[in-house]
């Protein structure tokens, strides 16, 4: 069974759209692209190297897989390590729109997204990593396919923009299992699935109750409030 990761860069508002440059995305008249650059250090490339040779293959939705499809295969340095997974090692592609795909060792996904993808998680190998592919990612999460989060959350509030966790997300738990940090302000968390999501009560004086979703709540109402 592969685990499917996630990694993606988020703002502390939790906008993901464009953080690579000013044209990577517009959509929604997004005028903020390119928002993570001046946060990059050697510390953040060496993590996301490290990272991403950990991958058997790759699953990108169609945005993500035109941008490094007209990018990676450019570069020729063979101590590009990061450049050799991303052209050498299998590549998933989920569109709507696209008939082909010519990137070397690409695979078009069609039809039934959430079922192509669990088949993939059932086979043996590596760990399948999606980088970027905001739109995929909500498919991905109402179908609670996702096994690992690696969120690098950077030090800006954007205010406006496509945002990791949208409408249909499924309720869910994860514990924390790392975290590392940039020199400039830009923290990694990784998270693992753990279950699904619990509740409980605190009333001032009283044992605090923690509870599970199909476990009747308390019956009591707690004197705490959350603003």
């Amino acid at each position: 069974m592969r685990k499917l990761v996630v990694g993606t860069f988020l703002s502390l508002d939790g906008v993901m759209q464009a953080p690579g440059g000013p044209d990577e995305d517009r959509e929604g008249g997004f005028r903020h692209g390119g928002w993570l650059v001046p946060y990059f250090d050697e510390k953040f490339l060496d993590i996301m190297t490290e990272w991403t040779l950990r991958a058997g293959a790759f699953l990108l939705g169609r945005k993500t897989y035109e941008i490094f499809a007209g990018s990676w295969p450019n570069s020729t340095d063979p101590a590009d390590k990061v450049a050799e997974a991303l052209n050498t090692r299998p590549k998933f592609v989920t569109s709507r729109s696209l008939a082909k795909v010519e990137w070397r060792n690409s695979f078009l996904l069609k039809g039934d997204v959430a079922g192509e993808v669990a088949k993939l998680k059932a086979q043996e190998g590596a760990e399948i990593q999606v980088h970027g592919s905001g739109n995929l990612l909500q498919t991905l999460l109402k179908s609670d396919l996702v096994d690992t989060l690696r969120l690098w959350q950077f030090p800006v509030v954007i205010g406006t923009g496509k945002r990791l966790f949208g409408e249909g997300t499924i309720p869910a738990s994860f514990r924390l299992v790392d975290t590392q940090f940039a020199t400039t302000g830009a923290v990694l968390h990784v998270y693992e699935r753990a279950g699904a999501l619990r509740y409980g009560e605190v009333e001032v004086g009283q044992e605090t109750v923690i509870f599970d979703p199909d476990t009747p709540p308390p019956t009591t109402h707690g004197d705490f409030h959350g603003a």
